[in-house]
């Protein structure tokens, strides 16, 4: 059998070393290649045509989900999704019959999912595979339509996905909602918008602040304060009562 060519995808260094490690012993596989990001994921896979790709669902810009969007049916590979603490993928994943590994990757569910390619490439499965992708993005799209808010503009109205929020804050009577360098109010409640963000990426900090976890950088502690730091440099504050809540959940979002 000829060597499985394989892709990384992680925009986490230390994750990609992490997936190499664990192939080493595996004599039939051969990276052929790592992508820092889902651009660099397409571009790759369309020039060198692997067998096998690693691919991280929670990437900054282009996701893992984009990434087999952009590359369409035709393109794919056999996939092994990578995924932190996601329960959407995970369940999308086993409804589709689909594999992929949870951080951290212990080596047991790794061999697991090994055998699982090497014996869909042997009965070629791909064009089975491909089907359960798109049903995959199907159901990941329906869902992102239902998680949408509808904030006021000096114009009209704007139907805001949400997942474009950085974070929202309390202001008054209103909530203050941050995508990137705009800032929209609306008047609701901070506990009602909480109640109907997807909990799974949308968490509580304080009482007067909401923070989409996909965008956090960085965890500072300074005196008895505890921050959060978002991409953009934001900081947002942390309450005692959920700074254990919060390290928690951070923490499986750990290689």
């Amino acid at each position: 059998m000829s060597p499985i060519r394989t892709i990384i995808v992680d925009d986490e260094p230390l994750a990609r070393r992490g997936i190499r490690q664990l192939l080493a012993s595996h004599g039939d596989i051969t990276v052929v290649a790592e992508a820092r990001n889902g651009l660099e994921a397409i571009s790759t896979v369309r020039s060198l045509r692997p067998d096998l790709l690693f691919l991280d669902v929670q990437m900054p810009g282009t996701d893992g989900f984009g990434v087999l969007e952009q590359l369409g049916p035709t393109d794919l590979p056999f996939v092994i999704f990578v995924t932190a603490y996601d329960e959407f993928a995970v369940k999308a994943f086993e409804t589709n019959a689909l594999d992929y590994l949870v951080k951290p990757i212990t080596e047991v569910r790794f061999v697991e999912a090994l055998n699982r390619v090497r014996n869909g490439i042997k009965s070629n499965e791909a064009v089975a595979m491909s089907q359960k992708l798109a049903s995959l993005l199907l159901e990941r799209k329906t869902s992102e339509i239902q998680q949408r808010l509808l904030v006021p503009t000096a114009t009209g109205e704007l139907l805001l996905n949400a997942s474009e929020i950085d974070w929202i804050e309390a202001d008054d009577y209103y909530a203050a909602i941050h995508v990137g360098k705009k800032r929209h109010l609306i008047r609701d409640s901070l506990a009602s918008l909480e109640q109907r963000l997807d909990g799974r990426r949308f968490f509580r900090t304080h009482r007067s602040a909401i923070v989409n976890i996909e965008r956090v950088r960085e965890i500072l502690t300074e005196g008895q304060d505890m921050l959060l730091v978002l991409n953009d440099g934001q900081r947002v504050p942390v309450s005692r009562r959920k700074r254990e809540l919060v390290k928690e959940y951070l923490q499986r979002l750990k290689v």
